[in-house]
C-alpha cells in the first residue's frame, strides 16, 4: 500500500492541474490531509472571493473514496513534541504547522509531497519535494 499526505502547496498544486502532482494521486492507494492543511487552507479561502467555491471543491477532494482526513491525536502530539524539541536544539526551526503536518507524516507512515524545502532537514521524514519551477 502506497499513502501520501498532501502539504498544503501540493493541494493548491493539484488544483493547479500540476501533472507531478497528479501523478502522485493517481499512484497513491491513500491519500492523506492533515486537519493542519485544511487549516491553512481556509485561512487562504477566507481572504479570497471565491471561498464558497474554494471549499466546495476541497469538500468534494475530501469525499474521495481514497481520501482520508487526519485529526490531531496524542500520538500527533508526542510526535510534533518531540520534532519541534528536535528541530530547536539543531538549529533549525520550521513553522509550527509545517511541524504538525510532518508529525502527521511520520504517524501514518506515509510520503509527504511538498514543494517546500526545508521539510528536507527533518531526519528520518519520507518527502517527496518538488522543484516549484518545474
Amino acid at each position: 500500500m502506497s499513502a501520501i499526505l498532501l502539504d498544503t502547496n501540493a493541494y493548491v498544486r493539484y488544483l493547479g492541474g500540476d501533472e507531478r502532482v497528479l501523478g502522485e494521486l493517481g499512484r497513491a492507494d491513500t491519500v492523506f490531509l492533515s486537519v493542519f492543511v485544511m487549516g491553512e487552507l481556509f485561512a487562504g479561502f477566507a481572504g479570497g472571493s471565491r471561498a464558497r467555491q474554494n471549499r466546495d471543491t476541497l469538500d468534494a477532494f475530501v469525499g474521495r473514496p481514497s481520501v482520508q482526513l487526519l485529526d490531531a491525536t496524542r500520538e500527533t502530539a508526542e510526535v510534533f513534541g518531540a520534532l519541534h524539541d528536535s528541530m530547536k536544539k539543531a538549529g533549525t526551526p520550521l513553522p509550527t504547522n509545517d511541524l504538525w503536518i510532518a508529525a502527521h507524516a511520520f504517524e501514518t507512515g506515509s510520503v509527504l509531497v511538498t514543494f517546500d524545502e526545508h521539510f528536507e532537514r527533518i531526519p528520518n521524514l519520507r518527502v517527496l519535494r518538488f522543484e516549484p519551477s518545474s
